[in-house]
Parts: structure tokens; C-alpha cells; sequence
């Protein structure tokens, strides 16, 4: 019997998280599972041309935005828990796909859950996928839901 005890939703907080994050708290409802909600700080040597650079994030206010970005994810996670919900937050440092892949095998998951922003062309080819990646090399299967997703089961529901 498959059991889902541990469900995964790496969040980065945008809109299109969103209908994951109905989906991953409606899983973990039904199923009796434990969310783990989780987010990646970007590392600045990832995304700044010259990692002196200040124009992104000086590496003193990593701290900072780590500590507001807790403060994010408690926000997320308190209504969740006001309904029963087991909920775990954690907060990574790093480039997000490995981070999201390196906790899912850390701690076991079952199911990781998560957005897509439906880039295609030369978007998709220019600034990649975080879920194709973690899609492709995750340690346990992986459901990716698009923005639309909740518009298009609401549809249905309503007919």
C-alpha cells in the first residue's frame, strides 16, 4: 500500500503557487499527512554576474531576509495548522531545485507538490524549470500543478 505520510510544497511565495498549495493542504488533509512547507532562499553567487556585486543582495542581509522569509512561511502555515493540519516550515539557502531535492530526501518525503509558471519557448530554454528539474531527479514522485489548474476544476465542479 502506498502511503503519503510526508507531503513536500516548496513555495517561493508568487501566485502561481497558489493552486499547488490548495492541492498539497487538501492532500495532506485527506490523507492524514504531515505538510512540510518549504522555501528557498536564492544564493546571490547563483544569480548576480559578479557575486561582489551589491545590486542584488549584499551577503550581510542574507540573515535577514531568511528570518523574514520564516516569518512568510509561519504566516502560510498558521491557518493550515488552525485546521488540524500537521505543518513543518523550513527555510534553505541556496539554488532552489538542489535545496528542494537535498530536504525531500532528508526528511523522507512522500509527495513533493508544486507550481508551475508554464514558461514554454524560448522562455522555458532561457530560464529553465525549476520543477522540470526536480521533476526529472526527485527521490519521490512529483505533482506539478499549473496556474490554471483551480480555475479549470472549478469549471467542472460547477457543471
Amino acid at each position: 500500500m502506498i502511503r503519503l505520510e510526508r507531503i513536500l510544497f516548496p513555495t517561493d511565495f508568487s501566485d502561481f503557487a497558489l493552486p499547488a498549495q490548495q492541492y498539497a493542504a487538501e492532500l495532506a488533509n485527506r490523507l492524514g499527512s504531515t505538510l512540510h512547507l518549504l522555501n528557498v532562499v536564492q544564493d546571490i553567487e547563483m544569480i548576480s554576474p559578479d557575486p561582489a556585486s551589491p545590486f542584488l543582495l549584499p551577503t550581510g542581509q542574507l540573515p535577514e531576509l531568511m528570518a523574514a522569509t520564516q516569518e512568510n512561511l509561519n504566516s502560510l502555515a498558521q491557518p493550515l495548522q488552525d485546521t488540524g493540519l500537521q505543518v513543518v516550515t523550513a527555510v534553505r539557502s541556496g539554488v532552489p531545485f538542489l535545496e528542494i531535492l537535498q530536504y525531500a530526501e532528508e526528511q523522507a518525503i512522500d509527495l513533493i507538490v508544486l507550481g508551475t509558471h508554464g514558461r514554454t519557448g524560448l522562455a522555458h530554454v532561457l530560464l529553465g524549470s525549476t520543477a522540470e528539474r526536480i521533476t526529472r531527479k526527485s527521490p519521490c514522485p512529483v505533482l506539478t500543478v499549473r496556474p490554471q489548474a483551480l480555475k479549470a476544476h472549478a469549471a467542472q465542479s460547477e457543471a
